[in-house]
């Protein structure tokens, strides 16, 4: 597919084409059963043992975006899960030809699963157009992804800290053990005596593991897409772990506005913050910066919550 580059990495160049990221060969690769219908299947399951809601969102854009012309590309979806997802079967994902304009198209997607939808999304694409009036946010000023630890090594030092409580270790060494095909940088990651109270705040650089290459900003997309959900809901439980353990949490809706071309397999500044938590839900905003100050993505998702009083052990 032909589309509008995005720039290329100052930091270096791409990998060899022979490191073709997972994002790309497995697990955002449909199958097509027939016009507008396409099969997904599952490799990664986080702890939840639920449906990871990034690959939801991610492969039915892929689907979405199978039904437009070359020349048009996803500016925004909004998406809704109305039931849990099942990872021991595959998803059907069946696209709706809404509206095929002269400038925006619609697509609706419906994710279905024992004959019935897990989840919805409506997402319009437009024709590349100039416009003389823009205007952006100023991205945050942050330590280069170069400059920081890396997740495992992060993970591995949390997990060594002998002042680390044994039920964050638990939670580190689970943490470790799963197989994301994405990479994370932490900024500022907070000391051990600082994970039971924070400010409902994060940011991390991110980036697909692997390859994906640059001739498809349609595919870069529907990989930002998996990203996004990854530890995004989880902002709006960072201020309250001293006091509740969460019992359950689950995505409700999940929005994104793309608005300029990226490399998701290159470093990008994901800049999260949850605004307000009330009546077992939370909301969270997110903000996606290419390493040269361009904001590339905005996202914003509700997902329920539901916590249980911790209970403080007998000082005797």
């Amino acid at each position: 597919m032909s589309s509008p580059q995005a720039p290329e990495d100052e930091q270096g160049g791409d990998p060899p084409g022979d490191l073709r990221s997972v994002l790309v060969t497995s697990v955002l690769n449909l199958e097509p059963l027939d016009e507008d219908l396409f099969r997904g299947r599952h490799y990664w399951v986080p702890r939840s043992h639920r449906l990871f809601g990034g690959q939801i969102v991610g492969q039915a854009l892929v689907a979405a975006a199978n039904s437009v012309s070359e020349d048009v590309h996803v500016h925004s979806l909004h998406c809704y899960f109305v039931r849990a997802g099942d990872p021991k079967v595959p998803v059907l994902y069946q696209v709706e030809r809404t509206r095929t304009g002269a400038s925006f198209s619609v697509r609706s997607v419906k994710a279905v699963q024992h004959g019935k939808p897990i989840f919805i999304c409506q997402a319009s694409f437009q024709q590349v157009q100039p416009s003389p009036m823009q205007h952006q946010f100023s991205m945050p000023a942050v330590p280069a992804p170069e400059e920081l630890l890396d997740s495992e090594t992060l993970l591995d030092y949390y997990v060594r800290d002998p002042n680390l409580l044994e039920k964050y270790q638990v939670g580190m060494n689970r943490i470790a053990a799963q197989e994301v095909p994405i990479e994370i940088k932490l900024v500022n990651p907070p000391t051990s005596s600082q994970l039971q109270h924070v400010e409902p705040k994060q940011m991390f650089w991110v980036r697909a593991r692997g390859y994906i290459g640059e001739g498809d900003i349609k595919m870069h997309c529907c990989v930002a897409a998996y990203i996004s959900d990854y530890a995004f809901l989880g902002t709006a439980v960072l201020p309250h772990r001293r006091q509740h353990e969460v019992h359950f949490m689950a995505s409700l809706d999940h929005s994104m506005w793309f608005h300029a071309p990226f490399r998701a397999d290159h470093w990008m500044l994901y800049e999260c913050e949850s605004p307000w938590a009330g009546g077992g839900r939370g909301l969270v905003h997110g903000r996606l910066w290419r390493q040269d100050g361009v904001l590339a993505v905005s996202c914003a998702q509700e997902g329920v919550i539901r916590v249980k009083p911790k209970v403080l052990k007998s000082m005797l």
